[in-house]
């Protein structure tokens, strides 16, 4: 199991297939599983890497409780597609060997064997991807969308959350939630289809009608 080099384009293009139709790395909420992943890769997914973008991103905002989520850290060697193997780290491993071996010679010829392995395997992987027909992933996010105070007008403030548009975005039901004080909070469902609507877009638009709204926070997000 694994990724390949997550450090690599290659291996990212890996985890981005991976979560094409999944919203964690394991299970159905963010996990030490998900810190795992997120802590092996260098920098963030490019934007063509939507899922993996989106993936990122949503566990980047719990950084500060990171240490609070459920499981135990495994390696990484124990997540992602059974038919790929990971490798992220491999050439820093392979240079600490070099070090004590005095037969480096063979070390060069194992990674070289390695390394065509690998790539043979990343494309086999590759290739049954492409192979399998398109499907539309979509998600199910419930927003909460909180007001200045207790005299903001709430039914103004829905009518301009509803007045966003965009393809691939679908407004649900909608409720108000007491905060305390009297104030009262939106509650709003919407489906979006991932490649096109995601929660940063989301935020921008909606915390945009400043006289109405203090802030927006994704109070859930699953996977359709």
């Amino acid at each position: 199991m694994g990724f390949g080099d997550l450090k690599s384009a290659a291996g990212l293009r890996v985890l981005n297939d991976f979560l094409a139709d999944k919203s964690y790395i394991e299970g159905y909420v963010p996990s030490q599983a998900d810190i795992a992943v997120f802590e092996a890769i260098a920098t963030p997914p490019p934007a063509d890497l939507c899922h993996a973008l989106r993936w990122y991103n949503h566990i980047k905002s719990y950084e500060k409780q990171k240490a609070s989520l459920p499981g135990v850290k495994k390696a990484l060697g124990k997540y992602g597609p059974a038919d790929v193997e990971d490798t992220t780290g491999a050439a820093t491993d392979s240079k600490d060997d070099d070090d004590i071996d005095l037969f480096g010679s063979d070390d060069e010829e194992e990674s070289e064997e390695a390394k065509k392995l690998r790539e043979e395997r990343l494309a086999q992987y590759e290739s049954k991807k492409s192979k399998k027909p398109a499907v539309v992933a979509k998600s199910s996010i419930l927003l909460d969308v909180k007001p200045w105070d207790d005299e903001t007008d709430m039914a103004k403030l829905e009518e301009c959350v509803r007045s966003i548009q965009a393809d691939g975005l679908v407004w649900g039901s909608s409720k108000l939630v007491p905060v305390g004080y009297g104030i009262k909070k939106l509650q709003i469902q919407c489906v979006v289809e991932d490649d096109k609507v995601g929660t940063d877009m989301l935020e921008e638009r909606i915390t945009a009608f400043e006289d109405y709204v203090q802030s927006m926070d994704v109070a859930a997000f699953n996977k359709i």
